[in-house]
């Protein structure tokens, strides 16, 4: 398992996308990638959807999305 929380990232005006892409690539097929962002990253499901991954999506009551990323196997 990996876990990424990028907020901090976006918050200071970054983009962490390829440190998302990054970390996915170093996943094995029964890894899964936890991801914490404060807001629902529609455009990523598509993406990593292509490559295989499935996601579950949880709103956390400060609004922000936790969301983890998992290939079924």
């Amino acid at each position: 398992m990996a876990t990424l929380d990028v907020r901090p990232i976006l918050n200071s005006g970054g983009e962490p996308f390829d440190l998302i892409m990054q970390t996915v690539s170093q996943l094995q097929d029964n890894e899964h990638l936890e991801l914490f962002v404060p807001f629902e990253p529609v455009p990523l499901y598509t993406v990593l959807g292509q490559m295989g991954y499935s996601h579950k999506t949880q709103r956390l009551d400060n609004g922000d999305f936790h969301i983890v990323f998992y290939k079924e196997v």
